[in-house]
Formats: C-alpha cells, sequence, structure tokens
C-alpha cells in the first residue's frame, strides 16, 4: 500500500485548505484512516479518523473546524480545513491501519506541509 497527500500550502488565519490522501495498491488492507499532524519540536497528533464505514471523529483541537471524509470507491481521504489557525502549522500525514494487523505500524504517507499566517 502507497499513500500520495497533496493539497497542502499556505493559507492565511481564517482561510482554508483541503487535504486529500489517495491509496495505491493492496487497497483491501485499508481499515481506519486517519491524519495526524506533527508541528516543530512537538509531539505527533491525531487530528482525525474515519473508518471504512465512514464512522468519523475529530480531536477536539480541530473540532467544527476539520472535517474528514472517505471515498471507498476512489480509495481517497479527504482533510477540508475550515477557519484555519497559525497553530493548524504543522506537518500533515496520512496513516491507514492494515485489516490484517500487517504491518504493525500500518501504511504512512510521505506527509504534506500546512503554513498558516497571522
Amino acid at each position: 500500500v502507497h499513500l500520495v497527500e497533496s493539497g497542502g500550502g499556505l493559507a492565511q488565519q481564517g482561510g482554508s485548505l483541503t487535504l486529500v490522501c489517495r491509496a495505491e495498491g493492496d487497497i483491501w488492507n485499508i481499515g481506519d484512516e486517519e491524519w495526524y499532524r506533527q508541528a516543530p519540536g512537538k509531539p505527533r497528533e491525531l487530528v482525525a479518523t474515519i473508518s471504512r464505514f465512514l464512522v468519523s471523529s475529530t480531536a477536539d483541537s480541530v473540532k467544527g473546524r476539520f472535517t474528514i471524509m472517505r471515498d471507498n470507491a476512489q480509495a481517497t481521504v479527504t482533510l477540508r480545513m475550515e477557519n484555519l489557525k497559525p497553530e493548524d502549522t504543522a506537518v500533515y500525514y496520512c496513516h491507514g491501519r492494515p485489516t490484517t494487523g500487517t504491518p504493525a505500524n500500518g501504511f504512512w504517507g510521505q506527509g504534506i506541509q500546512v503554513t498558516v499566517s497571522e
């Protein structure tokens, strides 16, 4: 499985960005999909999760501003980010949990930079 992220970049405070994660390969082995982020000097943070059955959740820090969506037919997961704040600046990573449990750490995208200016 290979995850490819797109859509990051620079936004102003209060603006919007949409991140897309596209899966390639053995997509049947992808269960829950998640977006994480990591800001400089901080640990990686779980931002949002969505199951194959489209049950989703978001972190309190982004609740009401970020929406995660999934298209199983297109093998994509989208993170719609609105009302962006400077503290949303981070590298965002797409992650897929394997239904077989292998590999143990799941599937990771390469990461994409999101920068929010004041």
